[in-house]
């Protein structure tokens, strides 16, 4: 029988004591860290910006802090861009009364912004810089299904990218509301419940694709859940594609007790006492950094009008000045220098970025 490859670190952390290993009741309750409500000033510096760029006829997709310009706004977002990858590692923006948007608006302020934390990557075969998150009737057990198109709970992952952004279009009737969680702390918390069990995810599992394969890739990567790479802890984790990863030729049965350190860290992902739940409103924007922090949406039950469900945008974004991955990541982000990794790519893909 084919067993997991190695541990791919000898080396494991103490239990990290950094602000991103926040826990869910505190950090609720000092919202002033983590919420940024745009001043009058800043609104109006975005609207500039946004009447300028669409008058300049560029395509969306070559949107950049240079022709999406914010003096003043532009100094805020590089000092929250490091929050995210070093502190505590999401952010959410209020205040913006996207009514008085119309769509194009609305894509262009979003990446305009997003441009100022980041460069955007494709999320899709299809080469989508700008994502729309919303229920299309997807089949949840489909292996080649994206769960964000499905109205089902996700469960607690990461995306591919460094960091992730949303911006709330239309919420559904009920349910939906965001989660997040530190990965600092659901590895403090398994490092003292169980430490047998946290060093097995420091070994090698294979990651199911989901049908978005790159040239002469194969249908899955192979990554450890936790990696521990010049003194950062670094997360990526999808439980629904481990467990269909296990369907490829050539990939090994999971051990049982590795199956029980995974199921440890979902029951510790699902914790209240660990992760922070949220609702999006029409207009907010929540980014979030994948490699320090996983995020989860709830289940959610949308209006019957189609005009009037659920909608979100959302962006992937390769930042500078992040941190450096190990070179494992090669197998998923191909690509590894930072300011210009993550994302898919795959034979025929041309990058767009498609409003509706």
């Amino acid at each position: 029988m084919n067993t997991l490859p190695p541990i791919y670190s000898s080396k494991f952390p103490p239990t990290l004591t950094t602000e991103t290993a926040w826990k869910g009741p505190s950090i609720k309750n000092t919202p002033e860290k983590w919420v940024y409500t745009f001043k009058q000033e800043d609104i109006d510096e975005i609207n500039e910006a946004v009447a300028k760029f669409i008058a300049s006829d560029l395509k969306l997709e070559t949107i950049s802090k240079d022709n999406f310009q914010l003096p003043l706004l532009g100094n805020k977002l590089n000092k929250i861009k490091s929050e995210l990858t070093d502190g505590l590692g999401f952010k959410l923006f209020r205040g913006l009364d996207i009514s008085t948007y119309n769509r194009e608006e609305v894509a262009t302020l979003f990446m305009g912004i997003g441009s100022h934390l980041g460069n955007p990557r494709s999320q899709n075969a299809a080469g989508h810089l700008l994502g729309h998150v919303r229920d299309i009737g997807a089949d949840e057990n489909d292996p080649n299904s994206r769960i964000y198109q499905t109205n089902s709970r996700q469960t607690f992952h990461t995306d591919s990218a460094d960091v992730v952004g949303l911006i709330c279009l239309k919420t559904a009737k009920s349910g939906g509301e965001s989660l997040l969680v530190s990965a600092e702390s659901i590895y403090n918390e398994m490092l003292k419940r169980r430490p047998d069990l946290v060093k097995l995810l420091f070994s090698p599992v294979a990651t199911d694709k989901r049908g978005e394969v790159e040239p002469g890739q194969k249908p899955f990567f192979t990554i450890p859940v936790f990696s521990w790479f010049k003194n950062k802890l670094t997360v990526i984790y999808q439980r629904q594609y481990i467990d269909s990863g296990q369907r490829f030729d050539g990939v090994p049965e999971l051990p049982e007790n590795y199956v029980d350190a995974l199921n440890l860290f979902d029951e510790l992902a699902n914790d209240e006492s660990l992760n922070l739940s949220m609702k999006l409103e029409v207009g907010d924007m929540q980014f979030v950094h994948n490699h320090s922090m996983l995020h989860d949406r709830r289940g959610f039950m949308d209006w019957p009008e189609r005009e009037n469900r659920r909608h979100l945008l959302r962006l992937w974004l390769s930042v500078p000045d992040d941190r450096e991955l190990p070179p494992i990541f090669k197998e998923r982000y191909g690509n590894i220098d930072v300011g210009n990794r993550g994302g898919v790519i795959v034979e025929g893909t041309k990058l767009n970025a498609p409003i509706d």
